[in-house]
């Protein structure tokens, strides 16, 4: 239930301007009242970010679902879709996320889970036809040495710790020397927002790698 009040933050002449019959709608739980069996919400208290957030959520728990009924039916049962999510979320947040980053890396994040090759070659293939992934480049470069009798393996420590930074997201990052002791690292991600921060993440570690083993580091741009 919606009491008019959580509707909207200014007076509501005409309901039919804020929710109308068979409309999607993102909202707030309030309370919950079990013996009732009653949910009440609010409408007033989503922001717009939420709404964003929350309907593109559901659009690519859609998408995921789809996907795992075509499996199905190639695959002629639809008996283990179940199962299967199950242990997609004991790693990733959410069945789309698993589907996109197979798309890139291939069946071996399902078989990573303990999923049938069937089913993790097969959900591989539909997802590379269904989703397209857009991404996002960007790139910075910083300058790493070191005088110690060990500063080649050092550098080569430091530059491998910024290459950890790479998420389940899918996020990748390259290093490439440009000449000692300046290196280029390019992040490819979802959005530039992404990929903006996995770069930042990923240049301070190199730099607090080669600092910590008596180095120096720093940004250049």
């Amino acid at each position: 239930m919606v009491h008019i009040s959580e509707i909207a933050t200014t007076w509501v002449k005409n309901i039919r301007n804020h929710a109308r019959e068979g409309q999607k709608l993102v909202l707030k739980v309030l309370r919950v009242n079990a013996q009732k069996g009653q949910i009440d919400l609010s409408l007033r208290r989503v922001t717009g970010r939420e709404k964003t957030d929350k309907l593109l959520e559901w659009k690519k728990s859609r998408r995921a679902d789809s996907i795992f009924s075509l499996a199905a039916e190639k695959i002629g049962s639809d008996s283990k879709i179940d199962e299967i999510k199950d242990k997609i979320l004991t790693k990733y947040p959410n069945s789309f996320n698993a589907l996109e980053i197979s798309v890139e890396k291939g069946e071996k994040i399902f078989k990573d889970l303990d999923i049938e090759s069937e089913w993790a070659s097969t959900l591989t293939e539909i997802s590379r036809q269904k989703i397209k992934i857009d991404t996002a480049i960007v790139k910075g470069i910083i300058e790493v040495s070191s005088t110690n009798p060990a500063g080649i393996d050092d550098v080569k420590k430091a530059l491998i710790n910024a290459k950890k930074v790479e998420e389940a997201s899918g996020t990748q990052i390259n290093v490439y020397s440009i000449g000692a002791p300046k290196y280029r690292v390019e992040i490819t991600a979802k959005n530039y927002s992404i990929a903006e921060k996995i770069l930042e993440e990923a240049t301070d570690e190199a730099i607090k790698t080669i600092k910590s083993l008596g180095g120096t580091g720093h940004k250049i741009n």
